[in-house]
């Protein structure tokens, strides 16, 4: 059985007791939704954020998700809520909730802000839907989490971090770049599905 394969993801989630940071009244926290489809390859959906002023992640390539609001019951629900906000895409009625990744700081291009998000991932059953980006969304793709996992588009680039530039590691998806938060995401779900991965950028 490979380490991508999905009943193997699926099992380990399962038994996974996902990390949690420690939260203050002043914490913000917030949801992504890696969503899986199966196949050869096992892709994972990413959007490319619009570009917008003042947004830590503008123009970024992520999960779908947002921050946690006073309606969500949990951030699965957030999760599931910003996922159809964003993209058009009802995960209660076209995926299966596997379980949830270990919680992460953001750290968004050097600031320090108290936040924490937690990937929760779903397995999509059904392709009977069509994506409707917002206008928070610039694109939508399909990465296949095979050729990350065995480095196969793995690539280093250079980015502005507050008043300096530093390269990073990421994943190629397209013509796109997989990077920061989102790589650290993945890496932590490589780590957890293999134990001898070793995380790249560690």
């Amino acid at each position: 059985m490979t380490v991508l394969h999905i009943d193997r993801i699926a099992e380990l989630l399962d038994l996974h007791e996902p990390l949690e940071h420690e939260v203050s009244e002043t914490t913000r926290e917030a949801a992504v939704a890696a969503i899986l489809k199966p196949g050869e390859h096992t892709e994972a959906l990413f959007i490319l954020r619009a570009s917008k002023d003042g947004d830590p992640w503008s123009g970024h390539m992520a999960f779908p998700g947002g921050h946690k609001d006073a309606t969500d019951l949990s951030v699965r629900h957030t999760a599931e809520r910003e996922t159809w906000e964003e993209i058009g895409l009802d995960l209660t009625q076209h995926a299966r909730y596997l379980g949830q990744l270990d919680q992460v700081r953001a750290n968004p291009r050097g600031r320090n802000i108290d936040m924490v998000v937690t990937p929760v991932v779903y397995l999509l059953e059904s392709d009977d839907f069509v994506l409707k980006p917002n206008h928070e969304v610039a694109d939508v793709l399909w990465g296949s989490l095979n050729d990350m996992y065995r480095g196969h588009v793995l690539d280093q680039r250079h980015f502005h971090v507050g008043t300096d530039s530093a390269s990073f590691p990421g994943y190629t998806v397209g013509e796109q770049f997989v990077w920061g938060l989102t790589f650290r995401m993945l890496e932590d779900f490589f780590s957890l599905l293999d134990p001898d991965y070793i995380p790249r950028g560690s």
